[in-house]
């Protein structure tokens, strides 16, 4: 079809090439041009609704990521209003208790173990501090200096 707008004519191709790409297209069977291009068409938009859907899939997938990520960085509620687009408004507590964690020796601790002992030992530490404050009405905050 590119070819068929060439601006110069002797860069077109004719009435009989085309016809013999399309009979190439339909393997050597009889068809008109118009039942060729519906063939094409359909072809296409086959080829672009499982494109959508495959991209789809791809943006659910980051969705659900965001969205464990803002229930991660947030309170349960504060995350449920940003999701729906409603404003924040801030909460008083009569209650607070700040908990302030210092692992002795870390640096050291650090400097003599590989990375991922180092994540291991980090994940199995938090991952307790979160078993206990799951049976608890609590929110945590985690900051790392």
């Amino acid at each position: 079809m590119k070819q068929c707008w060439a601006e110069a004519a002797e860069q077109r191709p004719t009435f009989d090439e085309i016809f013999n790409q399309f009979k190439t297209f339909n393997k050597g069977k009889k068809t008109n041009i118009i039942d060729s291009m519906l063939r094409m068409l359909e072809q296409y938009s086959s080829n672009l609704e499982d494109l959508i859907r495959e991209r789809t899939e791809e943006l659910e997938i980051e969705k659900q990521k965001t969205e464990k990520l803002l229930t991660q960085m947030l309170p349960p509620s504060v995350a449920e209003s940003l999701k729906k687009g409603c404003t924040v408004e801030p909460e008083g507590f009569d209650l607070v208790t700040l908990y302030f964690s210092d692992i002795v020796g870390f640096t050291t601790i650090s400097a003599m173990s590989e990375p991922i002992e180092v994540v291991d030992l980090l994940n199995d530490l938090y991952t307790l501090f979160d078993a206990i404050i799951g049976s608890h009405d609590v929110y945590k905050v985690i900051k790392f200096r």
